[in-house]
């Protein structure tokens, strides 16, 4: 007896494998994204981009950086393609290439204050308890 697949299978397994591929691809793309991402300047840079396009210049001086320092974040944004520039004479302006950027921005911000939220509520319930204790210390020393 012999078994033989049959085209339509085979297409099957092929979009499997693609799928997988793609998934694979697009872990990779998120990966280099957030490393992209993951400088506090860079973060600061993207969020004044907020407002519209800015020269190296005021960003450094906006952020109190040297001018290297500065391009040096922004090629890194650059070379992911999260920031785009336009020449105009002698000055380059940046401003970025996608504004769902924000989003993530703001998703990332959210997070934050989440966090926050919770550590506050965790400091809070060790207040609570911390009196409570040390009330129990200071009326076992007068027992004795």
């Amino acid at each position: 007896m012999q078994i033989c697949i049959s085209e339509p299978f085979n297409r099957v397994i092929q979009l499997g494998r693609t799928g997988r591929r793609m998934r694979q691809q697009l872990s990779e793309f998120k990966a280099d994204f957030f490393k992209a991402l993951a400088h506090p300047l860079r973060i600061s840079i993207l969020d004044a981009l907020r407002d519209g396009e800015l020269t190296v210049n005021e960003i450094s001086q906006r952020f109190d950086v040297e001018q290297a320092n500065a391009s040096q974040q922004l090629a890194v944004l650059r070379n992911r393609n999260i920031v785009v520039t336009r020449k105009e004479g002698a000055n380059v302006y940046y401003s970025v290439s996608d504004k769902s950027i924000f989003k993530l921005l703001d998703a990332a911000k959210e997070i934050f204050n989440h966090h926050l939220v919770g550590v506050r509520s965790m400091l809070e319930e060790i207040h609570a308890v911390a009196p409570t204790k040390a009330a129990r210390r200071s009326a076992s020393q007068r027992v004795r």
